[in-house]
């Protein structure tokens, strides 16, 4: 890339440590992304995947790199804390909301916490994040907000009130801010996973149950959901906005 060109953009990735989230990173990463890769909390298992995303940086790309950020979404004062520092450096023009937890159980035997955990990280996890974001982003006139929703959101799953309910609240203020945004050069956008090879996802489905679930009778890959994403925070999907976009091998 030559002097004159502009720095890289930067993108934040909420849950950015698990399997779908550093995929994500590193498709940025490779995309010339500045990414800012969130977890929780600090842990030694961090630093491999830091510097595999910044190995996936381009030579010669301005401003590319990427860092570690740590709070608890679901803390207001501490995620308006670790944000303000973020944008000390300037807007974050990409934002992936990717952030989520499962605590299953059927509906009668779900417990109070488990609702509360579910909905926290999901939604307030989202208020917190893309609020702080939103403002710097706009003044801009560059942005795409994309949530990671998920199957379970529009079809249901037996065992996931709890999530179904936080996933497609996700789905419903996905549509709502996309008109908000609209004319600001901001696009807002979900992607709803399906079955996803993932180590979490291999401790519920096996290969009889993708294949009597999922047409194409496979897993989808982590990298094809990261694909996806990388797509929609391009110039090319500028026209792109209040979607929801399926992955999930033909589920219906």
């Amino acid at each position: 890339m030559s002097a004159g060109a502009p720095p890289a953009r930067r993108a934040l990735v909420t849950g950015g440590s698990g399997a779908i989230g550093s995929a994500i990173c590193r498709h940025l990463a490779q995309a010339g992304y500045y990414v800012y890769v969130h977890a929780q909390r600090p842990r030694a298992t961090l630093d491999e995947l830091l510097q595999q995303v910044r190995s996936d940086t381009p030579r010669g790309c301005r401003g590319a790199g990427a860092e570690l950020v740590c709070f608890d979404i679901t803390d207001a004062t501490a995620s308006l804390a670790a944000l303000e520092r973020v944008l000390y450096d300037g807007p974050v023009q990409v934002l992936v909301n990717n952030a989520g937890i499962h605590e299953d159980a059927v509906f009668p035997a779900m417990q109070p916490a488990q609702w509360r955990r579910v909905i926290d990280v999901s939604l307030q996890g989202f208020f917190h994040v893309t609020r702080t974001l939103l403002l710097p982003m706009i003044r801009t006139r560059w942005g795409r907000i994309i949530n990671i929703s998920s199957v379970a959101a529009l079809t249901g799953n037996r065992g996931q009130v709890n999530y179904a309910a936080a996933k497609g609240a996700l789905i419903a203020a996905t549509r709502a801010l996309a008109l908000e945004v609209a004319t600001r050069g901001v696009t807002v956008n979900a992607v709803a996973p399906g079955i996803i090879a993932t180590a979490m996802s291999a401790a519920v489905f096996g290969q009889a149950d993708i294949e009597r679930l999922v047409p194409m009778q496979r897993a989808g890959r982590r990298e094809e959901v990261a694909a996806l994403v990388g797509f929609l925070a391009s110039d090319a999907a500028a026209y792109i906005t209040g979607q929801v976009v399926s992955i999930n091998g033909g589920m219906y």
